[in-house]
């Protein structure tokens, strides 16, 4: 099965944001490179808020280039074979943590935003640190930094916090 095929499953079988939902299906459905950067009009992207429930922590990554505390992630690439496997390769590359597990029950929450190549159509995840996990920085970013939950909404938008309390709800 193709990463295409594969996204379109996990949207298929996604049963929250039914509005947001449907306009990523109507994308693939008219793109056939809407899971590539290459795509103008927008494409899927894929990404994982680390996270480590037995500290009540979040792992944030103050991304070089938007100059915003995000989660990990970012563009699919042709290594991943499914939309998982993206989320969980860009946890891992821009935290430097191996190790990550993928909380089960697939995608977290959708979140289309825009950045300076396109529409990101972001399929988003969450990842589980393991016990001790030490943070690495990336070329992708400026700093990582874990913080407490109460604590995001002061240094993320309100797209973060959305995917942290889905996060914390499904935990």
């Amino acid at each position: 099965m193709s990463l295409f095929d594969d996204a379109v499953l996990v949207l298929k079988g996604y049963e929250d944001q039914e509005e947001l939902r449907q306009a990523y299906l109507d994308h693939l459905a008219t793109h056939p490179d809407g899971m590539w950067k290459a795509c103008g009009d927008g494409h899927i992207t894929a990404s994982a808020l680390v996270i480590d429930p037995s500290r009540g922590q979040v792992l944030l990554t103050l991304h070089r280039k938007l100059r915003m505390w995000l989660q990990m992630g970012g563009h699919c690439e042709p290594v991943d074979e499914t939309l998982a496997a993206a989320a969980l390769r860009e946890g891992t590359e821009e935290s430097g943590i191996e190790g990550l597990t993928l909380l089960p029950g697939g995608p977290v929450r959708l979140d289309r935003h825009h950045t300076p190549c396109a529409w990101h159509l972001d399929v988003q995840y969450a990842a589980l640190a393991p016990a001790g996990a030490a943070e690495v920085i990336s070329d992708e970013s400026l700093d990582l930094r874990w913080y407490a939950y109460d604590e995001v909404a002061d240094v993320a938008d309100e797209s973060i916090v959305r995917l942290l309390e889905a996060t914390r709800a499904r935990l």
